[in-house]
């Protein structure tokens, strides 16, 4: 009751409950020693797998009442947690809801899909995801209290002046808004209706995008020729056009990387997937980094009064930490990309050599939803094959990206030493750079054409990034 207030007012006062909750059941576990010695003898055997602490049978309960109560569907064995899983469910369960209660509900909608993403690690159960997707749209509003436009003017990095434009009441305009609502509900889902979710609106980014930028050319075209840039609305219209695209590369990524938690990928398919996660970082990192330099300019002009200094010039032109932290990812991604490829085509393993499907065919079963919505332009299967047919083992030695991503990571340490879920980002991506780094080593020293080495993946430092596993037969 507390945590559905409107705007989050309940949520200290939750955590307070949740607190109380738990030192309760903290008392119903201790109790089941004294439970279990008050109750009958025989109530002693095969007491792990009763659903009571003394072991006895639950008065006024039948075990078998939601096999009939439940919606049409299949007969089944509904099994029912025992006493001790079910004390660990509840603590489970409360120990999500506090995250969502001690969530500062941040503004910045970067920071919101951030914490979401953080939240769904650990699989929180169906309750307190709903209770997140309450928590985050009420109304129509961020929180119950953040206009949707003015989230998006926050996260095109507009100027605070700008939320109140007419621009706002363009139907477009209202559709994105919509669709980041939309957005917001679906990171709430479990992981495999999220990933089906993601990809069927990433066609509405893409058309959504298209539709601004004919609706910003008609309206805003004729004084753009005028005013040469110094009007607001083609400002205003430049940076949503960015940040959407942004935002819908942003998307993409999530959805491929959703596929490793879901194990939807084989060994033989890494090696496409990972190029394609590259592929789409790249742009991810381009359009984040144009809305940067430009959110910049904005705000330079306004405080312009001076020529600037070549040391001002180079200090502008720096590339910022959050660019760089993609910057990792994407090493990464392109290190797996060739170092897999050098391994089909020098070692032979790896292939996709299936009896039903073709590489060709495989491809588009991943990729359709990204290729129908041209994710990104000019991406075919013919481009993977021509990036990959000529990777080799002693060019992969001379221009190493797993140091790249390993020196870069470590760079960023002090940029991001006040947000602990990023230095663990960057923890996991130095251990993963590192043994991939050292798997490469070995094989181009010890020779990738020796029948005796195997490779193996592993996912054993990061979720999505695969780290090598060199053995000898």
């Amino acid at each position: 009751m507390c945590m559905r207030r409107p705007q989050g007012r309940g949520l200290e006062l939750a955590r307070k409950h949740i607190a109380s909750c738990l030192s309760e059941l903290e008392c119903i576990y201790k109790s089941a020693e004294f439970l279990r010695s008050s109750a009958c003898g025989n109530c002693e055997d095969g007491i792990e797998d009763k659903t009571t602490a003394s072991g006895c049978e639950p008065i006024g309960f039948d075990a078998s009442l939601n096999s009939r109560l439940s919606a049409p569907t299949p007969p089944r064995a509904i099994r029912i947690l025992n006493w001790k899983k079910a004390i660990e469910y509840f603590k489970k369960l409360l120990h999500h809801l506090d995250i969502i209660c001690s969530y500062s509900l941040d503004p910045s909608l970067e920071a919101v899909l951030r914490f979401v993403v953080q939240f769904q690690k650990p699989q929180p159960d169906l309750v307190a995801r709903a209770h997140l997707q309450l928590l985050l749209v009420q109304d129509g509003k961020l929180y119950g209290r953040d206009p949707i436009f003015a989230v998006i003017c926050r996260a095109a990095a507009l100027p605070e002046v700008v939320k109140n434009h007419d621009i706002q009441k363009n139907e477009f305009v209202v559709q994105l808004g919509q669709l980041v609502i939309n957005l917001l509900k679906i990171l709430c889902t479990n992981a495999a209706w999220q990933r089906r979710k993601l990809g069927k609106i990433l066609q509405d980014w893409r058309v959504i995008y298209v539709q601004l930028e004919l609706a910003f050319k008609t309206e805003f075209g004729e004084m753009s020729s005028i005013t040469n840039e110094e009007n607001v609305c083609v400002k205003l219209s430049k940076h949503i056009l960015i940040w959407v695209e942004e935002q819908t590369y942003w998307i993409a990524s999530r959805f491929l990387m959703l596929g490793f938690e879901l194990e939807l990928y084989s060994p033989s398919e890494y090696c496409m997937v990972y190029w394609y996660i590259y592929v789409v970082l790249i742009k991810l990192a381009e359009k984040h980094h144009l809305k940067m330099v430009m959110s910049n300019d904005t705000g330079k002009r306004k405080g312009k009064k001076k020529r600037d200094s070549p040391k001002d010039v180079a200090r502008d032109y720096q590339i910022p930490p959050a660019v760089l932290f993609l910057q990792c990812h994407i090493s990464l991604a392109e290190g797996l990309t060739m170092l897999l490829a050098a391994l089909r085509n020098e070692n032979r393993v790896f292939q996709s050599l299936g009896p039903f499907n073709t590489e060709h065919e495989i491809f588009i079963q991943h990729f359709e939803l990204l290729q129908q919505a041209c994710i990104p332009d000019h991406i075919s299967y013919l481009s993977f094959k021509d990036t990959t047919a000529y990777a080799q083992f002693s060019t992969l030695v001379m221009y190493n990206y797993f140091k790249d991503a390993l020196r870069l990571a470590k760079e960023l340490r002090s940029s991001f030493s006040n947000d602990p879920d990023r230095m663990a980002e960057l923890r996991k991506i130095e251990q993963v750079a590192e043994h991939n780094g050292i798997a490469l080593n070995v094989i181009c020293r010890v020779g990738a054409l020796d029948p005796s080495l195997k490779v193996s993946f592993e996912f054993n430092h990061h979720p999505y990034f695969a780290t090598a596993v060199v053995r000898r037969s």
